[in-house]
């Protein structure tokens, strides 16, 4: 893997740990001040909502077929599934990473449930 797209790589898988879940410190090492996602579920959450109240699914989840494109010198989109291994559910995943003066930050993300196919 590319030396970029493989510290893109883990920062997605960053943010699917547990730890990282269940800690607003932790999510925001990650989700750049501006971020908004649209969720599987259909609503749209900002960067704001990551207050404590939002805690999310901590269950194991695992990447499958990342793939990464450079947007320009200082952003990078991501796609890739996510397959829970509790629920055994799919999900296609998108996100915007941005380059910051810490480091890359989660700008934009989306998450829709899917029918069970693999892309390439």
């Amino acid at each position: 893997m590319e030396k970029l797209t493989e510290e893109i790589y883990e920062l997605e898988c960053s943010h699917l740990k547990p730890e990282f879940r269940v800690s607003t410190e932790k999510l925001g090492e990650v989700l750049d001040d501006e971020f908004y996602e649209f969720g599987s579920s259909g609503g749209i959450i900002k960067r704001s909502h990551y207050n404590g109240n939002h805690p999310l699914n901590p269950d194991s989840m695992e990447i499958k077929s990342f793939i990464m494109h450079e947007l320009g010198p200082e952003a990078v989109l991501t796609t890739y599934q996510v397959h829970n291994h509790k629920t055994g559910k799919l999900t296609n995943r998108s996100s915007i990473w941005k380059k910051r003066q810490h480091g890359w930050k989660l700008f934009f993300h989306q998450g829709t449930v899917s029918t069970g196919k693999v892309f390439q």
